[in-house]
């Protein structure tokens, strides 16, 4: 009988997420921040977030998207006239929302499936996030305001936008967005403590650091190596290494 009732309010759970979803991205599709079929993913995404952790962990991801898209904005024209702004406006596709989530979402659903432990899965779904708005801030503010810009492998200066590129700027805006990423994780207790939010913001700078280094020495050297690819890589990483430092 108890099974049953679980599995009753699981299946109201997963209603509710497919119908607020549907009507919530029906209204969305007319802002700029995805592409039409952006929008359809990340319907799905919402789904699964929804379905497996409650209305906190789809407010979380809808939280990174939109700290991405802001920062994203800052200084976009100056980008834009030195061909280092994002593609189509900064609209974000598919590609995106998967090589960013797809990580967080294959999490959500062991944690929705009931694997155990499940404080160690949530800690690598909030690093994973942490990880990628790391990079978002990062990226974005280094292209625009870092002064000096230089190969994280061997530290020669390179134009910015460079694979592997970093800046003095951009690093403290990595460190931000890690910081501002767990903290939204915190507010809504999909983190549990203060060591644990310290352990995710550590590792979300490392993790961006990291796919800046992996950047430097194989993504121009490597044809199917993906921008994308090289996202959902950075955030398993982040994972990855949250969840061993937890276990440890």
């Amino acid at each position: 009988m108890l099974r049953a009732l679980q599995h009753g309010v699981m299946s109201g759970l997963w209603i509710q997420a497919l119908a607020v979803n549907t009507v919530l991205i029906a209204l969305a599709q007319r802002t700029p921040l995805l592409t039409r079929s952006g929008w359809v993913h990340a319907a799905a995404l919402g789904t699964i977030l929804w379905g497996c952790l409650g209305w906190s962990g789809w407010l979380a991801v809808v939280a990174y998207l939109s700290l991405g898209t802001l920062v994203t904005k800052i200084g976009f024209q100056n980008k834009q006239s030195r061909g280092l702004a994002e593609a189509r406006g900064g609209q974000r596709g598919p590609e995106n929302v998967w090589g960013s989530a797809a990580v967080g979402a294959l999490l959500a659903l062991l944690i929705g499936a009931g694997v155990e432990p499940r404080a160690l899965l949530m800690v690598g779904f909030a690093a994973s996030f942490a990880a990628k708005l790391a990079d978002t801030f990062g990226s974005e503010i280094g292209k625009r305001f870092g002064r000096t810009t230089v190969l994280i492998s061997n530290l020669r200066p390179v134009p910015p936008g460079t694979e592997g590129a970093i800046s003095l700027e951009g690093t403290l805006a990595s460190a931000v967005g890690s910081i501002v990423m767990t903290l939204v994780m915190l507010a809504l207790q999909l983190l549990q403590s203060w060591p644990l939010a310290g352990l995710v913001m550590v590792v979300g700078l490392l993790a961006t650091l990291a796919e800046s280094l992996l950047g430097a020495l194989v993504q121009d050297r490597v044809a199917w190596l993906s921008n994308e690819l090289v996202n959902a890589l950075q955030t398993l990483l982040a994972a990855l290494l949250a969840m061993l430092l937890m276990a440890l």
